[in-house]
């Protein structure tokens, strides 16, 4: 695919985890049909069964990824090439991967995991999620085709963050630290935050739970009211 194709748009994540009430293969393609009315350019999207649904319903590009544990690994997306084959079966258009600084099962390093996808699909594009700076320039120098804020606040030795403190100062630095487009995704829930991130200079932007996950924005609903 062409990456023009999502520059300077939104990018929904139809995704619902085993356990939340939304969680159907069924319900996420109708889920990305009404962010594609929406305006959507783009979907992000979980699991080979939820793709290959989303795919009947919608013609915009995918991000794939799928969420899986490891017992040996923190590690959840995308962590092995069990699940790139997955994910390049069901022919999506970008893989994202998680591209943090933890090992990945079987003690592998994100080094040689980049290199074992290139060598076996080398054709497809890749993005990777990064949870810090030193992260996202890691992820430049492996050759990922995109970098995204997915993992600030996710991991051990982020926690806490969020990529909209100080104005999106993190994003800023990202930005201007690597030449490799950059897709701000994480705790993005609100249309001006969303905006903000494209005047930043961010390529564009993915947006997840305040759209698509109706507990967690009937939940802000309610501590507010609760105040």
């Amino acid at each position: 695919m062409d990456l023009n194709q999502i520059k300077n748009e939104l990018i929904v994540s139809c995704q619902a985890l085993e356990g939340e009430p939304l969680h159907s293969s069924y319900i996420m393609k109708k889920m990305a049909l009404a962010a594609k009315e929406g305006g959507a350019i783009g979907i992000r999207a979980n699991s080979k069964e939820d793709i290959s649904q989303i795919k009947k319903e919608v013609d915009l590009p995918i991000i794939g990824i799928v969420k899986r544990d490891y017992e040996d690994s923190s590690v959840y997306i995308t962590p092995t090439m069990k699940e790139i084959d997955e994910l390049a079966e069901v022919g999506v258009d970008i893989i994202s991967i998680d591209a943090t600084n933890r090992k990945r099962p079987n003690n592998k390093s994100i080094d040689e995991f980049v290199k074992e996808v290139r060598k076996k699909y080398p054709n497809i594009l890749l993005m990777g999620d990064i949870s810090n700076l030193e992260e996202a320039i890691k992820a430049e120098q492996l050759g990922f085709d995109i970098i995204a804020t997915t993992l600030v606040g996710y991991t051990e030795y982020t926690k806490g963050m969020n990529i909209a403190e100080n104005d999106f100062e993190l994003l800023k630095r990202i930005i201007k630290s690597v030449n490799t487009p950059v897709i701000a995704e994480g705790k993005i829930d609100t249309p001006q935050k969303a905006k903000r991130c494209l005047e930043l200079g961010t390529y564009s932007v993915v947006v997840g739970s305040a759209i698509t996950r109706p507990q967690i924005i009937t939940k802000k609903f309610v501590e507010e009211i609760k105040k």
